[in-house]
């Protein structure tokens, strides 16, 4: 039987697709951005700040860090609280609506020369929802929920 060029590249191509799919796994999904690892969160610097939300953005405005955001009206003013990718995704997401009261805890930043509240908690009709973690790490729907089915509280 002859063989072409087609045939003795296969198990190479094959060699080629399996690497590539084992690259793509072994990349952590929810990987932080370079600008997320130059900018450590840091626990000891958190802030809470109380106020009615002014706005609910699904998405990010331009000019705005990537994510989720609530827009706060509090005494000393409007504040941007950015939820991450996933703050509002999921089941037992955070769900708000303008008017509410609510109270966030997290890190103010400076990003894109804007002040940013990143919130890790927010606490709404006595509800706290986890929106990152102790390092400033988004929390996933998909850990949200393993989290659940262990009994931990959100």
């Amino acid at each position: 039987m002859k063989r072409n060029r087609l045939t003795n590249s296969t198990p190479l191509m094959a060699g080629l697709v399996v690497g590539l799919i084992l690259a793509i796994l072994v990349v952590p999904l929810s990987a932080q951005s370079a600008d997320d690892s130059r900018r450590p969160y840091d626990v000891s610097k958190e802030m809470t700040m109380s106020g009615a939300v002014s706005a609910v953005l699904a998405r990010s405005a331009p000019g705005m860090v990537w994510g989720s955001h609530l827009l706060l009206t509090t005494a000393s003013g409007t504040v941007d609280a950015s939820l991450g990718r996933w703050g509002l995704e999921g089941k037992d997401a955070l769900s708000v609506t303008p008017g509410q009261q609510v109270e966030v805890t997290g890190m103010m930043l400076t990003l894109n020369e804007k002040q940013v509240l990143l919130a890790r908690t927010v606490k709404v009709d006595g509800k706290v929802y986890t929106i990152r973690n102790e390092h400033g790490v988004p929390i996933s729907p998909q850990a949200r929920e393993r989290a659940a089915q262990k009994g931990e509280t959100q």
